[in-house]
């Protein structure tokens, strides 16, 4: 399985994510930001090659929307609700990760 995880700026919460499920048995990770100042910025070709996209929050989900329509059809994506209040590698947004993402997996 093939899964992207989306932030705004790649900076703290998609980096997290993609690197606490980077060694989970058969998944392979990605991270991007939707953001024009993000460390790396979305593209078309990382949607197209995701099984499964995670955003943070539901605006990001709306400039998804927005900007790859075309892209994202019959793409799986889920708001994970989780706002910009965490460090990278911060234990509590690892723990929340884990919790709301590990169901998808299976």
């Amino acid at each position: 399985m093939r899964v992207l995880f989306l932030c705004s700026r790649n900076k703290l919460r998609s980096p997290t994510a993609e690197f606490i499920f980077a060694n989970q048995p058969g998944i392979e990770t990605d991270s991007a930001g939707l953001a024009k100042d993000a460390e790396i910025r979305l593209s078309e070709e990382q949607i197209e090659w995701a099984d499964l996209i995670f955003v943070m929050e539901r605006v990001h989900r709306s400039r998804l929307s927005q900007s790859f329509p075309r892209a994202l059809k019959a793409k799986k994506i889920v708001v994970l609700g989780i706002p910009d209040n965490y460090e990278f590698m911060d234990e509590d947004l690892i723990a929340i990760l884990r919790k709301k993402c590990t169901p998808y997996f299976r």
